[in-house]
């Protein structure tokens, strides 16, 4: 971190080093580096949530009196900053900071004490329901539909990449209450418990062979209608809130930690290559990142700032989103490029990984498959093109 500190920053970036140092297990910080996705897998990451929780940590963003820290948002900046540089594993964010957000703003309070509570200690794992097959970024389009009946819902449709969804045990999902008129009417926010009877969970492995995400289907699937949240056909205004939590975020933090890794591993394979030109030229390439990591840095204070004076979001989580996501591609490219051959060798990883030793630089083994998982980045959370027309939409009528 470049930006100067003051002494209660400074107290509190020691203390959270120290609790890092002792509860941030070898394992773990081998389980953070190694993630290629945008978290960890679930068993080190709820793992790594659970400890989070035991010392009051695990939903620091969330008000006081449902568990959250009270901290300024420069504290929330550097915890960020502090994990991200100790490799911890990052955390499904479906839980604690999307469906949450939206709860504790819509939800009444029996569903308040219903859910919360679960989803800051670890004990319950959410996914999210938004996509569909022929709805992604035309999110509005969906037509999985529920029909109420009596005391409960009645499900029928299917969601796609739908992430963790052979792990979780709840979900939030937006469904088709009502037809006609725009397509943004009609649609609720339902949270249930899964699985239950008629959903149907089928992997969908992606081309880098990670297994995050799946296709979940609805077949007459009832649910208790007491998990509606906020008004019938009044879900879409919700789905936007939860979009701005999706999208915003400090992405600095651990584009700076993937950097700082990629740095080690050219030091390690271009010595030992004995190329001192193509060293050079990585070199330079790696600190044309920096500059830019430092840039998006500067722009996330220039938000906590904002958010520290009561500012809306505005269009910040959408620049966030094409800032971080593209330099995070940017970062796998040149990740592959120093892996070299290493980068599409078929390696056999879990021999190599016992006992941690391995033949070449760690972040080479997992070039390729952080390269070809982040391909998405540009894509979820709302793609980066609908993302540049909120920003010019944004900027031409002020």
């Amino acid at each position: 971190m470049a930006w100067a500190l003051t002494t209660a920053e400074a107290a509190f970036r020691d203390e959270v080093r120290d609790f890092l140092a002792r509860e941030l297990t070898p394992e773990l910080r081998a389980a953070g580096r190694r993630s290629s996705g945008i978290f960890s897998d679930h068993e080190y990451g709820n793992r790594w949530h659970r400890i989070l929780a035991g010392r009051g940590w695990s939903v620091p963003h969330w008000p006081v009196e449902h568990g959250g820290t009270g901290w300024t948002p420069m504290q929330h900046y550097i915890f960020s900053a502090e994990l991200a540089a100790a490799d911890a594993p990052p955390r499904a964010p479906m839980g604690p900071g999307m469906v949450a957000p939206v709860i504790i703003a819509f939800g009444t309070e029996a569903q308040k004490k219903a859910w919360l509570p679960g989803i800051r200690s670890g004990e319950d794992y959410w996914c999210q329901g938004y996509s569909e097959p022929q709805s992604g970024s035309d999110l509005a389009s969906l037509q999985c539909k529920a029909v109420r009946d009596g005391d409960h819902y009645v499900i029928n449709g299917t969601k796609i990449w739908t992430t963790h969804a052979q792990y979780a045990n709840c979900m939030f999902c937006l469904v088709r209450t009502a037809s006609g008129g725009k397509p943004q009417q009609g649609i609720s926010f339902l949270c249930f418990d899964i699985p239950a009877p008629g959903i149907t969970i089928r992997p969908i492995v992606s081309i880098s062979g990670d297994h995050e995400l799946n296709q979940v289907f609805f077949d007459d699937v009832r649910v208790p209608a007491e998990g509606l949240i906020g008004e019938e056909n009044q879900g879409w205004a919700i789905a936007k809130y939860l979009l701005q939590h999706e999208r915003g975020g400090a992405w600095a933090p651990m584009l700076r930690a993937r950097l700082r890794r990629l740095q080690q591993a050219a030091d390690a394979a271009f010595a030992a290559a004995g190329d001192a030109q193509e060293a050079d030229d990585m070199a330079l390439r790696l600190a044309e990142a920096e500059c830019a990591i430092d840039a998006l840095e500067a722009t996330e204070l220039q938000s906590l700032r904002a958010q520290a004076r009561g500012e809306p979001h505005g269009i910040r989580p959408s620049m966030g989103k094409v800032l971080g996501s593209e330099l995070r591609q940017r970062l796998t490219e040149l990740g592959v490029e120093i892996a070299a051959h290493y980068a599409a060798a078929d390696l056999p990883l879990d021999d190599q990984l016992q006992g941690g030793e391995l033949p070449v630089p760690e972040d080479a083994v997992f070039s390729m498959s952080a390269y070809l998982n982040d391909r998405a980045a540009s894509i979820y959370a709302g793609s980066n093109e609908v993302q540049r027309n909120i920003v010019a939409a944004h900027l031409l009528a002020n």
